[in-house]
């Protein structure tokens, strides 16, 4: 996997086969195509937290690093992160940038932002950026900035509906080798919420206690797990 050496690492079980597409199945065929081909126009991701959108901006960078393409993933909220950081990333095939909304509103990202933009633009690099809200809905002060990411692809993740709920929670374990049974997926999803992020921190701590463990993921089993005190 091709990746700046950011002190970033990307989840393991990151991956789009692992993210269960339901009504967000253009979005992944879009993240395909940028992780795939350059020169493509800027995709903006939207969605209200727990939705999925670092899973998909960490899977995009892997599935870009399989077919040996230079990728590099920021989480901007991160404060160790400084916009100096950007330099050098126009270099790129892929960039996924997350929770861009956390750096708006200040110059020395917003600058910083605008000249890669132009840059990754002109050497035919893909730019993938994550937010809270729409573009138009992000509070940006630097004008050419916020026009040049308004004409960005724009995709409003949607949250995991009824039906998504268990076939989320199987692509899941599939993606981390384990075997969950029919009894048990439907336990788990009686229990669950249908937030992503929540379901792939549940399936990561049954992963960790059933290796720890050697155990199967039965319903007893998975129960004294998530009931024993997170540690």
């Amino acid at each position: 996997m091709e990746q700046l050496p950011l002190g970033v690492r990307l989840r393991a079980s990151a991956t789009l086969a692992s993210f269960h597409a339901g009504a967000n199945a253009p979005l992944l065929a879009a993240l395909e195509a940028r992780s795939c081909d350059g020169g493509l126009p800027p995709l903006w991701i939207w969605s209200a937290p727990g939705a999925g959108r670092t899973h998909l901006l960490q899977a995009a960078c892997a599935r870009a690093g399989d077919l040996r393409r230079a990728s590099a993933y920021l989480p901007l909220a991160e404060s160790w992160l400084e916009p100096a950081m950007l330099a050098g990333l126009e270099g790129l095939q892929l960039v996924c940038l997350d929770d861009l909304d956390a750096v708006a509103g200040r110059d020395g990202w917003e600058r910083a932002l605008f000249v890669l933009h132009n840059e990754l633009a002109e050497r035919g690099g893909n730019l993938v950026i994550a937010a809270g809200a729409a573009p138009a809905a992000v509070p940006l002060r630097l004008p050419d900035l916020a026009s040049r990411l308004a004409a960005a692809v724009v995709w409003n993740l949607k949250s995991l509906g009824d039906e998504d709920h268990a076939p989320a929670l199987q692509a899941r374990a599939q993606a981390l080798g384990l075997e969950l049974p029919d009894d048990t997926l439907q336990w788990l999803t009686r229990r669950l919420p249908r937030d992503y992020a929540a379901l792939c921190e549940v399936l990561d701590r049954l992963d960790r206690a059933a290796l720890a463990r050697q155990r199967r993921l039965t319903v007893p089993f998975v129960r004294s797990v998530l009931e024993a005190p997170a540690g």
